[in-house]
């Protein structure tokens, strides 16, 4: 067989196997107009008699942990039937400030505690099960550094738990700082997809859904009867969350309950937050899939979760996609290829399907969602960059490769006017290899564009444009922002 059937053979099956992750999007709409007035419903009222116990892992917080734990202190709830813990593996000047901020809490009144570990064993899986050690609360709420809960938070999500199989609560991420780049738009528009489309429409529809690692509530006895955290995955959330649920708790998943979060303004850690975010649910899936198809769950609901946990194995195949579209123009121009090329049309429904799937996500929530609809070219675009980065994260969690549990750098940058270059946390960055791959990439389909124009392949030019603009970005935002932080760090 000559080389360049091989290619073309392979081409064919990796658009095959991304278009058939990319057409989950028709699955999400068809349940999603089917299921979504499938609200969960409340109960009568707030049971202020119950405790609660709020967890708050932190790690070098400088920025952001006086903020987090003001707002925390500022719930709406009885004072008496809080407990707050402060799980503070930190190693920097934020064990001051963390100390200090309690200090002045605990002398307002407040049931705050300051724990501090020897190590981080474990991460953050490690700090939140040392906590439940000693938590007073039947229920519990977690925080991660860069959320601030709006005040009402705990009455808005307490009266859910009426019905004692619930055993999470989730709400849904609000973007604090969406407006503040190009980055933060097309993040918030990605993230959107999961929480407005995915999550309402698994939970409404009777499949699994997830914990997102924040801005939750659990019953304290689901998290034991579920076997605790376990930190053997980068995602002890959804880990935890499959467990749960595969001994029969009931989640809850609140669409139109917010908790906002700020979003990584910085790319590099943006990158390191999608790569322990994609190597932690292909560590989860290799633990979590076999239990889930041994399991007496609906035949529905393993090929929902199968779905779920296997996504993210479409990166390295969006990554062979753009190597191999720059030799598939010269080949469609060198050989009685026609007919092949004409079929491959259809995967074009991929891209559709994304389409749709997003802007519903969208439409549902902001009534300005015409006007995002310029973003979604660059989300696909961004997403294209990204698969350098996340392909390697997916092979490392293939071959057990254990890594530390990087945390996101929180910038605390809210405004046009607020600069992530003076973050302190930014410095300890470098050019990693993922980025030379990316530039190496960008030089390598820009050629294809060059291809494409010099014989006319009007049809190819939009996805090798996107291939070149998405390596070009996301590894030249990469350098520009390493460069700015460096600087910086110089001066």
């Amino acid at each position: 067989m000559a080389i360049d059937q091989i290619v073309l053979i392979v081409y064919i099956v990796t658009l095959l196997i991304i278009l058939v992750f990319a057409s989950h999007g028709f699955i999400m709409i068809y349940y999603h107009n089917k299921y979504l007035k499938n609200e969960p419903k409340a109960g009568d009222k707030v049971e202020e008699d119950k405790m609660i116990t709020i967890q708050l892992p932190l790690y070098n917080e400088l920025y952001v942990a006086d903020r987090l734990i003001n707002a925390i202190c500022e719930l709406d709830y009885p004072k008496d039937k809080l407990e707050i813990q402060v799980l503070d593996d930190s190693t920097d000047e934020t064990v001051q400030i963390v100390a200090e901020t309690v200090r002045q809490k605990q002398a307002e009144g407040f049931d705050i505690k300051h724990v501090r570990r020897p190590n981080r064993e474990g991460y953050k899986a490690g700090a939140l099960k040392e906590g439940l050690k000693t938590a007073k609360g039947e229920f519990v709420a977690i925080f991660d550094a860069d959320f601030v809960p709006h005040p009402d938070f705990l009455r808005k999500t307490m009266n859910y738990f009426s019905n004692e199989h619930i055993g999470l609560v989730q709400t849904r991420w609000e973007h604090m700082n969406e407006d503040y780049s190009i980055i933060t738009k097309i993040q918030a528009l990605a993230l959107n997809g999961h929480f407005v489309i995915e999550q309402t429409v698994r939970n409404r529809s009777g499949f699994f859904i997830n914990f997102n690692g924040t801005g939750g509530v659990w019953r304290k006895e689901c998290i034991f009867d579920a076997g605790n955290w376990h930190s053997d995955t980068l995602t002890e959330d959804l880990d935890l969350s499959y467990r749960a649920q595969l001994k029969g708790w009931k989640f809850i998943y609140l669409r139109d309950i917010t908790t906002p979060s700020e979003l990584p303004a910085e790319m590099n850690a943006l990158k390191a937050q999608q790569f322990r975010w994609t190597k932690g649910a292909i560590e989860t899936c290799k633990k979590i899939l076999p239990l889930v198809w041994k399991s007496d769950i609906p035949l529905r609901i393993k090929l929902q979760s199968t779905f779920h946990l296997t996504n993210n194995f479409a990166f390295p195949f969006i990554l062979l996609a753009g190597i191999l579209n720059v030799p598939l123009i010269f080949i469609k121009n060198s050989g009685p290829y026609d007919p092949f090329f004409n079929m491959m049309a259809v995967f074009v429904l991929g891209f559709i399907s994304s389409f749709i799937f997003y802007l519903y996500a969208q439409k549902d929530i902001d009534q300005d969602w015409r006007k995002k609809i310029a973003l979604f070219p660059l989300f696909m675009a961004g997403s294209m960059g990204l698969a350098v980065n996340n392909s390697r994260a997916v092979f490392e969690g293939l071959m057990d490769r254990k890594s530390e549990f990087v945390r996101t750098p929180k910038m605390k940058v809210m405004n046009k006017d607020d600069k992530f270059t003076k973050n302190k946390y930014v410095k300890g960055m470098k050019i990693d290899s993922s980025t030379i791959v990316e530039s190496i990439l960008a030089v390598y389909c820009l050629i294809g564009v060059g291809a494409s124009i010099y014989f006319m392949e009007i049809a190819a030019i939009p996805f090798q444009l996107m291939f070149f603009f998405g390596f070009a970005s996301i590894a030249g935002l990469s350098i520009k922002h390493n460069l700015a932080a460096r600087k910086r760090a110089n001066n």
